[in-house]
């Protein structure tokens, strides 16, 4: 059973209807690492459906949070803006300063990443944390809270084992700057909390957004009112004594039951560690698919279960994605699942497959008639109308997407091809002139091409090792590289002939 499916049945066992959760504060640029969380909310919401119930998904926008500090993207004048919520600063220009364009920082980091949801068929009800704020959809937990004030901090100082500050209070004002920083607590009458900021006072209404619950309380409010059953978070929240673990006991405290957990580890950027927005290590959702077709990414996620780590990287492992994905949409995985002599392992690999597929897919699955590796080859030794021409029209999209790859930072240097134009000199004249003589007359494709290059170095005595580095030189102009058959097939025969002289 895939992991989505295995979700399903869990949280078949709370009722037959379900709102399954993810959300982000809009620090900074996202990432494919924050398509973790949101897909795999998403495919457990497919699941559900699939299994006959009804699921909804919902994306929480945390644009209450406060800017903590002047990250290295954004100018020393936002230094202002510490500690007030991200829906009410203005978004950074193309230089990090301020900008005035209308819209705020939350905003102008999450279009994006909406954009990039859209591409890859996750369409979830957005719900805007300072907004429902505003609305007053947290007013009745965020009364509960305040109430229950010392409750609730001894949940969080005894399950994680960290000491709260003695004025610590579950609400957290905006004071008269706007900023959460340098405001302290002095009473709660509901529906006012009490405070000074700098020694002078002021009030907040909980029906306003006036304020913000702090994200230990904050997270398990927005369970109980938005009514979530099943949330997927980072293993950093799942910890023991973290954040889940004292929510669930401030959710029971507010009257709610917690949402069934599914921790899920991190992606990470090969030989950069994890991914992050605040330092900029990261590669864009955007970026991603301008590179590859989106079902390759949602792929990425379903094909890997929540709790094992994700090492990602745009160059070799995009490729050997692709082309694992393009096989499997190839196969027959029903034909296969009906075989009665079929092992339990290979039956549980087959319905991880099937399932794995079923979670990628974005309308009707398509198989394409060349492997994503073969395509970044003809896209190097052929133009566009050459390549459309012979394989259809179809291929536009994901020709478009190869050229950026193959323009862009990411495209690994081992698939790189430059067809050589002249004759090189100083090559071994006895290995060019016997490929010559088998290539001049051999049938024009990869199999029958491999088979000559192979029988002139047997018939010549040559070491093949020595035989295709003359080979290479001949051709590319480099000792080594992708798999040459392919590619000559693709190359004009004449043009290869002379070439080897």
């Amino acid at each position: 059973m895939h992991w989505a499916d295995f979700a399903a049945q869990t949280l078949s066992q709370r009722g037959n209807k379900h709102i399954i959760a993810s959300g982000i504060t809009p620090s900074g640029e996202f990432h494919i690492g924050h398509l973790r969380e949101i897909l795999t909310g998403d495919m457990v919401t497919r699941a559900c459906r699939d299994a006959g119930m009804e699921a909804e998904s919902v994306f929480i926008v945390d644009s209450a949070d406060p800017l903590r500090k002047v990250y290295p993207f954004l100018s020393d004048e936002y230094e202002k803006y510490i500690g007030c919520p991200l829906a009410t600063i203005p978004a950074p220009d193309e230089n990090g300063k301020p900008g005035n364009d209308g819209r705020s920082y939350a905003q102008h980091f999450l279009q994006p990443f909406l954009a990039a949801l859209e591409q890859i068929d996750v369409r979830p009800r957005i719900i805007d944390n300072y907004t429902s704020y505003a609305n007053g959809e947290f007013a009745e937990k965020s009364r509960i809270a305040c109430e229950k004030a010392d409750e609730i901090k001894e949940i969080i100082e005894r399950v994680s084992s960290r000491e709260l500050a003695p004025d610590w209070f579950p609400f957290n004002p905006y004071g008269h700057n706007g900023s959460l920083d340098g405001v302290t607590v002095t009473g709660f009458e509901w529906p006012y909390v009490h405070w000074q900021q700098d020694g002078k006072p002021g009030k907040s209404d909980l029906n306003k957004a006036e304020g913000k619950l702090p994200w230990r309380v904050d997270w398990p409010a927005k369970w109980g009112w938005v009514g979530v059953t099943c949330e997927p978070f980072g293993k950093d929240h799942g910890a023991a004594g973290g954040s889940y673990a004292t929510g669930k006991e401030i959710s029971n405290l507010f009257g709610d039951t917690p949402p069934h957990p599914l921790v899920y580890e991190w992606i990470s950027l090969k030989g950069q560690g994890a991914m992050s927005s605040s330092t900029g290590n990261t590669v864009g959702p955007l970026e991603a698919l301008e590179l590859v077709p989106p079902e390759i990414l949602r792929y990425l996620i379903a094909s890997t279960k929540p709790k094992k780590a994700i090492t990602f990287d745009a160059g070799t492992s995009l490729v050997e994605l692709a082309d694992e994905y393009e096989r499997l949409v190839a196969r027959d995985i029903q034909s296969e699942l009906s075989n009665p002599d079929l092992s339990r392992r290979q039956k549980v690999a087959l319905e991880d497959a099937e399932g794995a597929l079923r979670m990628s897919m974005i309308g009707q699955i398509k198989s394409s008639p060349v492997t994503f590796r073969h395509l970044a080859m003809l896209a190097q030794v052929k133009n566009d109308g050459e390549i459309l021409g012979s394989i259809g029209p179809n291929l536009k999209d994901r020709l478009a997407r190869m050229r950026n790859w193959i323009n862009g930072p990411h495209f690994p240097e081992e698939l790189r091809i430059s067809v050589l134009e002249v004759p090189m000199q100083g090559l071994d004249t006895q290995i060019t002139g016997s490929l010559r003589r088998k290539l001049s007359d051999c049938e024009w494709n990869s199999k029958q091409i491999g088979e000559s290059i192979s029988a002139a170095f047997k018939d010549e005595e040559i070491s093949p090792k020595e035989g295709y580095r003359n080979l290479y030189l001949a051709i590319l102009g480099v000792e080594k590289g992708p798999r040459l058959a392919p590619i000559l097939a693709e190359l004009d025969r004449e043009h290869v002939l002379n070439l080897l002289g």
